[in-house]
């Protein structure tokens, strides 16, 4: 992950920021189960890059990768498209996004990007789903660049994108840390965060 900008340490309070809803509820989670990527509307070439920018930013976190989920196939979605308006097509968009009218609703947001989670009991990550409009500024994006700003996003609940950096590569190790619960909704987790983090390490 590329350092930060400002080179901001993540305290306590920045880091509870980070996972704080604007309506005021803490929520941090992490994948449970082992994460099977697919990855929609890319050539051959970005595919690839994408795929594998992917599978490093999983494994600095230490967390497994799999051909296919035992319920879902694939629950890691990705999907690239050049205008909102080109989700309508596919098959059982509401259904598989728990949301009517998703396209609609970009559009009408003027949203570049957009993400969703959907969780297991624990409260751990079960699947995520990513969209990408390429037909604006994303599009002018690297494919290894954007796929490790995806997969980061991916990878715990943040409560607004973030943007990938050596501070939180060390952050999102310490969330992966075996020891600490899959899900917490105390911003008390924040200070067990801040305890487990060292020098960020970078992919």
């Amino acid at each position: 992950m590329r350092p930060a900008d400002d080179g901001a340490t993540l305290t306590p309070d920045r880091i509870a920021a980070l996972f704080t809803a604007p309506a005021g509820a803490f929520l941090c989670a992490r994948w449970g189960r082992p994460v099977a990527p697919v990855v929609f509307g890319l050539d051959d070439a970005s595919l690839s890059v994408f795929r594998a920018a992917i599978a490093a930013v999983f494994a600095h976190a230490r967390h497994p990768l799999a051909e296919t989920d035992p319920d879902m196939g694939a629950n890691l979605m990705v999907f690239a498209v050049r205008d909102w308006d080109e989700l309508a097509e596919l098959p059982d968009l509401d259904r598989l996004t728990g949301m009517q009218g998703l396209p609609e609703r970009l559009a009408g947001q003027g949203a570049d990007q957009y993400r969703l989670f959907r969780f297991d009991p624990d409260g751990s990550i079960r699947a995520a789903f990513a969209f990408l409009r390429l037909g604006g500024p994303l599009g002018q994006c690297h494919p290894a660049q954007l796929a490790e700003s995806v997969a980061v996003n991916a990878l715990l609940t943040w409560a607004h994108p973030v943007t990938p950096s050596q501070p939180l590569a060390g952050l999102i190790r310490a969330a992966y840390d075996p020891l600490l619960p899959a899900c917490a909704c105390d911003p008390s987790h924040a200070l067990r965060l801040a305890a487990r983090l060292q020098t960020p390490s970078s992919l």
